[in-house]
């Protein structure tokens, strides 16, 4: 694996969910692949759990770690070509990716959308130049369009905690007070529909999701409809993407309540990617109670980032 930003750089998903879960019971058994090698974790946007996640996945496998908060450590980047660099500007992407490839063994790359252009987000500026001129293995730490560290933890919860075979996984659309990107529900959806769960999408209407993403899954604009019967219930907002990044009021009742899942989904369990704002994306009652697995889901994070990186060395 010389490239991770999406579940179609997968060879075999099962096979690394099961990486995953053994690194767990396990963490330090492959220290030697990492020594005296180096992941360099370039950020352009905030973070927390992909950051420590990342940065303890990696000395789990004995690797040196580099973070560099390039949005506001580094040089101001310019990405387009062919223009002079007479405005505020500083390095061009080509030196600065190809610099940071000297240095690294394997490099992740966290940027987001800005919502105003969807050709531009969708195109993946940004991650593809960074891949394109660094020269070394790069890991997705969230993109424009996906999140596929995020993605790969969440399949592994739910193949740890599932009590069924083949469980009833619900994404579900969720209150916000400004537009979010796509990327957690898109990775979300194109993972979940290449696993072996009965997947449905619930959002209402204007919020489709491209439709790259959702192949196979089923989908519908009755959230208790669709949460009838769940075994996993992810919760997460996103703005549409047409209009891109428009958001429309009066949803508030989307908000999940321990009162909804009482009536239809007594023995679900709730999953967010966090962060998440309380009582209005996800209720506290929920969040604090026996329903929530987002602490769990968080610490896999780890794993799914080891079983990733483990997958990188190898093949250096």
């Amino acid at each position: 694996m010389k490239l991770f930003s999406s579940v179609n750089d997968v060879k075999d998903v099962p096979a690394l969910v099961a990486k995953a879960l053994q690194l767990k019971q396990n963490p330090y058994a492959h220290q030697h692949l990492g020594k005296n090698k180096t992941l360099s974790l370039v950020f352009l946007n905030p973070s927390l759990r992909t950051r420590m996640s990342t940065q303890k996945a990696a000395m789990n496998l004995g690797m040196n770690v580099i973070v560099l908060n390039i949005d506001k450590e580094g040089w101001a980047l310019e990405l387009r070509d062919n223009v002079i660099m007479n405005g505020t500007t500083v390095e061009h992407i080509r030196e600065a990716a190809g610099v940071m490839g000297e240095y690294s063994d394997i490099i992740g790359v966290r940027s987001f959308p800005g919502l105003k252009d969807r050709e531009e987000d969708y195109s993946e500026t940004i991650f593809n130049k960074f891949v394109e001129f660094c020269k070394v293995p790069v890991v997705s730490l969230e993109s424009a369009t996906r999140h596929p560290l995020q993605s790969l933890a969440d399949l592994v919860t739910i193949e740890e905690l599932k009590t069924t075979a083949r469980p009833k996984v619900v994404l579900t659309w969720a209150p916000h007070i400004k537009p979010l990107p796509q990327a957690v529900p898109n990775s979300f959806a194109e993972w979940m529909c290449k696993a072996d769960v009965d997947f449905t999408i619930a959002h209402p209407a204007g919020y489709e999701l491209s439709t790259d993403f959702t192949n196979g899954a089923t989908i519908t604009h009755d959230q208790d409809e669709a949460i009838k019967g769940a075994d996993f219930i992810y919760v997460k907002n996103w703005s549409a993407y047409e209009p891109y990044g428009a958001v429309t009021g009066g949803n508030e009742d989307w908000m999940l309540s321990n009162a909804k899942l009482d009536t239809v989904a007594p023995n679900a369990k709730v999953m967010h990617c966090l962060p998440v704002r309380r009582d209005l994306e996800l209720s506290s009652e929920i969040l604090d109670g026996p329903r929530s697995i987002v602490i769990h889901e968080a610490g896999n994070r780890v794993w799914a980032a080891q079983a990733v990186l483990k997958q990188m060395l190898e093949a250096l």
